[in-house]
């Protein structure tokens, strides 16, 4: 995958934030130029995972560039082809949900929006509480749509979070390579 460029988006499932970006990493080893892009939220919000401005300059040391964080920013991704394809890695619920109905009022879902009209593929790498409960049926909505594909996901906790659902990150990577070909990787429920 050597002298690509991929947008790589972060939403606001801080508690992965430190299990993502060694796959970011992997992905700026191999020779992708990676361009960091981050919600409002996962921009904006300091928790106890850590300080909205310590992620940032984590992301631009990684990369090599400051993170996209704003509607302009965002908009040129696609109509410029300044990537090849988009990972959405955390993805949460809620973003799910407006790529699902068009929402393109963030960072993510606008530049989401702006790879799809170049028919540019988008991976999804899951990471919400209510995968199995309110936000299964926008799951199955864009695994049925063409160019969205998504990494790999289980149950992350079946005992404590009966509905919460969590990408394998470390199929990150191969569900890009797949996309950049047209394929889904499977299985997608990695039980």
């Amino acid at each position: 995958m050597n002298e690509k460029t991929v947008v790589w988006a972060l939403c606001g499932s801080f508690c992965t934030f430190e299990s993502i970006l060694p796959r970011m990493e992997e992905l700026v080893n191999s020779g992708v130029r990676v361009l960091p892009l981050m919600s409002f939220n996962a921009a904006g919000l300091d928790t106890r995972f850590g300080a909205a401005a310590d992620w940032k300059r984590r992301l631009e040391q990684l990369c090599g560039t400051p993170p996209i964080e704003t509607l302009q920013g965002a908009e040129p991704l696609g109509p410029k082809n300044m990537a090849q394809a988009m990972v959405i890695a955390p993805c949460t619920g809620n973003t799910l949900a407006k790529l699902t109905h068009g929402i393109s009022d963030t960072p993510v879902t606008l530049g989401a929006k702006s790879m799809l009209r170049s028919g540019r593929p988008v991976v999804i790498a899951l990471s919400t509480n209510d995968g199995l409960a309110a936000s299964f049926s926008n799951l199955a909505a864009l695994t049925n749509r063409k160019h969205y594909y998504m990494v790999p996901f289980a149950q992350d906790d079946y005992l404590k979070k009966p509905s919460s659902l969590q990408s394998d990150f470390s199929l990150i990577r191969d569900t890009l390579e797949c996309a950049l070909r047209g394929r889904q990787l499977g299985p997608v429920l990695n039980v």
